[in-house]
């Protein structure tokens, strides 16, 4: 169908096993779009089941509808916010010119607002002297200078000292740099929030858990490993990797492998939650959606959203 905006991009966000990929594939087979990924860690190639890509939900109705920013990256590579706006400006700009509506689908809570507020970002270079100087400070002492800096930061994702020390970098040099941005395009938004209900969403979590075990996870985890990513880089990345990787190495049993990564991402979807929340305070509307409701009517509501006349802020 051939869809009259008055917005330039929708994004559908949510936390966790909510449901955002099929919702959004939907919508883009229905309006004539393509879909831009909005997750930290899919842009990496060949961390799949970690991540969740879930390549299959990209095929509707005997249609591929094509997804954008996903294995982009290397694994054993720290890709960044800074790199993913500039990614996203090419790809949104030649949907654009394609005449394709640019539909974002991710839970990055930090990727997301990054595009419907404009970040303006900085590459921010290591200062190894200064973090040299952090590390020598246990977790808790780094969490709380990262509190001093006036800027939100994201804190879904800073469960790792190496984290922590890299998002005190960051907010350290943002402190003290130049007045130059990276030129981000204003863009006018849809926000779609899918959510769920807390049960529902813990089910959906321990059974999507179960899943990707049994589907192989473990030996993905193990096949980076011999490829030569470094298990320190692996705990990096957080989550399936963190934990799978304490397993393989020895430091925690099968079974205590498996519970504490459930727990961690029932935390983590609270953490994403508490994002979303946070970017409503600072003036974006989601538009949320209850995740349980039929997936074709939830298309229907999204395109009633499309269709409606906005007044846009100068």
């Amino acid at each position: 169908m051939e869809l009259n905006s008055a917005y330039d991009l929708l994004v559908v966000t949510g936390p966790t096993a909510s449901g955002k990929t099929s919702l959004a594939v939907a919508i883009a087979k229905r309006i004539g779009g393509e879909i831009l990924s909005a997750d930290s860690r899919q842009v990496y190639r060949g961390m799949n089941l970690g991540t969740g890509k879930d390549y299959d939900d990209y095929h509707i109705d005997g249609a591929r509808i094509p997804c954008h920013l996903i294995d982009i990256a290397d694994p054993g590579y720290k890709y960044n916010v800074f790199e993913y706006q500039r990614d996203f400006k090419n790809v949104y700009k030649d949907l654009k010119a394609r005449k394709l509506f640019p539909v974002v689908c991710g839970g990055s809570g930090m990727y997301a607002d990054s595009i419907i507020t404009g970040y303006k970002m900085f590459e921010v270079p290591p200062d190894s002297g200064f973090r040299a100087e952090l590390g020598k400070k246990s977790i808790e002492e780094l969490k709380e200078i990262l509190s001093t800096y006036k800027n939100l930061h994201n804190t879904t994702d800073i469960d790792t000292k190496k984290r922590v020390i890299r998002a005190i970098e960051i907010e350290h040099f943002n402190r003290n740099r130049k007045k130059q941005t990276n030129g981000f395009p204003k863009i006018n938004p849809l926000v779609i929030g899918v959510m769920l209900d807390r049960e529902t969403r813990r089910k959906r979590i321990t059974e999507r858990l179960k899943q990707r075990l049994d589907a192989g996870m473990v030996d993905e985890v193990k096949g980076l490993i011999n490829s030569g990513v470094n298990t320190e880089t692996l705990i990096y990345y957080g989550l399936e990797y963190k934990f799978i990787t304490l397993y393989l190495t020895g430091k925690l049993t099968y079974e205590a492998m498996v519970s504490d990564l459930e727990i961690a991402i029932h935390q983590f979807a609270k953490r994403q939650m508490t994002w979303f929340r946070g970017m409503e305070r600072r003036g974006t509307k989601i538009n949320w959606l209850d995740g349980n409701l039929p997936l074709l009517e939830k298309v229907d509501i999204v395109i009633g959203l499309l269709k409606e006349p906005v007044t846009i802020s100068a």
